[in-house]
């Protein structure tokens, strides 16, 4: 495939993906009633609510395209075909264009805004009043998860209130402001791991970056969805960086930002701490045991309430610490296949009722004992070559 092909398609996935999202806004909300705009946006909804087929099959389509890409974008890179410039200005347009999207297949976007709006319209304590406690405001109308009071840390609240302050109260920008807000983590969560892998090995770097940055999953959850699990992460990332420069003190403020927003970078302290001290020559035990970590903060999450899709966003950084490409590459692409699969049966049905949460869950397992068995014959093929050379 020619480089030239490869842009235009990923383009055409791309500007795919931004319009069906847009088949899956909730029937209670409007964000116009301009007399031809809102025909528009009853169309999109009537794929997505009464013809569950054809929305089923433009998702599937557009995810297939989105990952085609991704594989070519990977081996394209490997092979040097691409340049710095060109993948940064792919990755830059994209995101911007995916902010203006609609948050598809998750309604936590809205719950974010709700939980600020608390703050700066009501003047009351999120973590005391939840959403159900204004019965006559209109965002109800389209709520998920009203019946919780803020569960999250003190700096996303903080932040929250900032861009929901920004919005003017109103739903449309306020919407724009935060999903911009989680573009720009994106690409700081990008910036950083580039940075750093520049001064680990600086011939992988953009590898690196592409497997991040072009996955599907990431970019879907991230831009899409605009989970602020992204938001965790570029402090986390950060922190590293400067964990690798030397600055201490600003590391250990911008890990306390991360763990502020969602708590679950806590975890990944005894990792952070470890290399520090020990710097250049323990990134793979680093990686090994952040991974970990992480995988416990995803186990402790699941049980509370159980797996979510973007949870991968709290370990796949820190896999691409791992020193050999080969012990990251197909796992990338077998679980995030399978997670974006995952919502197959929700789109092609219309609801998360048995016997969905089975077939998911199936499908995680699935996708778990093939991982497990690919790194396994991995690490013994790896270690047999080792033995007889």
């Amino acid at each position: 495939m020619s480089k030239k092909i490869l842009f235009f398609l990923y383009g055409i996935s791309i500007i795919s993906l931004f319009f069906y999202s847009f088949t899956q806004v909730d029937l209670g909300l409007t964000f116009t009633r301009h007399l031809i705009l809102q025909p528009i946006q009853g169309l999109f909804q009537n794929i997505g609510y009464f013809n569950r087929p054809l929305s089923t099959y433009l998702y599937i389509g557009i995810m297939t395209s989105l990952f085609f890409c991704y594989f070519y974008f990977i081996k394209m890179t490997e092979n040097k075909l691409i340049n710095r410039k060109e993948i940064w200005y792919l990755l830059i347009i994209s995101t911007i264009f995916l902010s203006f999207s609609y948050n598809m297949l998750s309604y936590d976007l809205f719950n974010y805004i709700f939980d600020a709006k608390i703050f700066t319209n009501y003047n009351l304590n999120p973590y005391m009043y939840k959403a159900l406690d204004f019965p006559g405001d209109p965002m109800l109308s389209f709520m998920h998860w009203t019946h919780r009071v803020y569960p999250y840390g003190p700096i996303w609240l903080a932040i929250s209130i900032v861009l929901s302050y920004a919005g003017l109260q109103f739903l449309a920008p306020t919407l724009i402001i935060f999903k911009l807000f989680m573009a720009g983590t994106f690409i700081g969560t990008l910036f950083y791991l580039e940075k750093i892998f520049i001064k680990l090995s600086k011939k992988d770097a953009l590898t690196r970056v592409v497997l991040f940055g072009f996955n599907p999953l990431v970019v879907t959850e991230s831009l899409v969805s605009a989970h602020h699990d992204i938001v965790m992460i570029f402090f986390a990332v950060a922190s590293l960086y400067f964990i690798f420069e030397k600055r201490y003190l600003i590391s250990s403020i911008l890990l306390l930002f991360s763990i502020g927003i969602k708590f679950a970078t806590i975890f990944i302290v005894p990792a952070y701490i470890f290399i520090a001290k020990k710097q250049l020559d323990k990134w793979y035990l680093f990686a090994i045991s952040s991974c970990f970590f992480m995988a416990v903060a995803i186990l402790f999450a699941s049980f509370r309430t159980e797996f979510q899709p973007w949870y991968l966003l709290w370990i796949m950084p820190f896999s691409l610490f791992l020193t050999k490409k080969e012990y990251i590459i197909f796992p990338f692409f077998v679980v995030s296949i399978i997670l974006e699969l995952s919502y197959v049966p929700y789109l092609f049905i219309g609801n998360w009722d048995a016997p969905i949460p089975v077939i998911r869950t199936n499908m995680y397992l699935g996708a778990l004992f093939i991982i497990i068995i690919y790194e396994f014959l991995l690490f013994w093929r790896n270690n047999k070559a080792k033995n007889i050379s």
